[in-house]
């Protein structure tokens, strides 16, 4: 179906209009589906989002393996002092947050410059087990958080419990 357009003789090309609407919808699927496999997305934790979408959803990187008597969880947290993760389990969720900052100077005869920089990431991850709480450990290495937890079946204990990281 052809229409003349508001634009003079040239016929107005509905099949070359809903073509380009197809591509730009095809295109918005794709940003959607990025979007929903974002780690804030993924654990359901929607209060990490705005942190998420500033990181171009790079995040906190994530490895969870299942051994026959334990969990261990490896997550990538490079710039982060020891000091500045805090870990946190309750139930079968395992919530990581690290927040910390850099400041510089530099200076010369004529100029000074002082750059600050403030990072925060948190990630919650579910378990696929119940574990001890009581027992679980945690390292840090050269950028690198190592979460261990003995797997066992805990009844009744849903209260947080706070893990210390060596």
């Amino acid at each position: 179906m052809m229409r003349r357009s508001n634009f003079g003789d040239e016929p107005f090309d509905f099949r070359s209009m809903f073509e380009r609407m197809n591509r730009q919808f095809e295109e918005m699927n794709r940003q959607f589906a990025r979007f929903s496999e974002t780690p804030a997305l993924e654990s359901g934790d929607w209060n990490s989002l705005p942190a998420a979408m500033h990181q171009g959803w790079s995040g906190m990187q994530i490895d969870v393996a299942e051994y026959d008597d334990e969990i261990v969880v490896t997550a990538d947290l490079p710039g982060f002092e020891r000091e500045e993760i805090d870990l946190s389990i309750a139930g079968n969720a395992l919530t990581i947050r690290a927040e910390g900052g850099v400041e510089s100077d530099h200076e010369s005869d004529h100029y000074v410059r002082r750059e600050r920089r403030h990072r925060a990431v948190r990630r919650t991850i579910s378990l696929p087990v119940e574990v001890i709480e009581s027992e679980a450990s945690a390292s840090y290495t050269n950028g690198v958080l190592t979460v261990t937890l003995p797997r066992e079946t805990v009844e009744g204990d849903d209260d947080s419990h706070h893990i210390d990281v060596e």
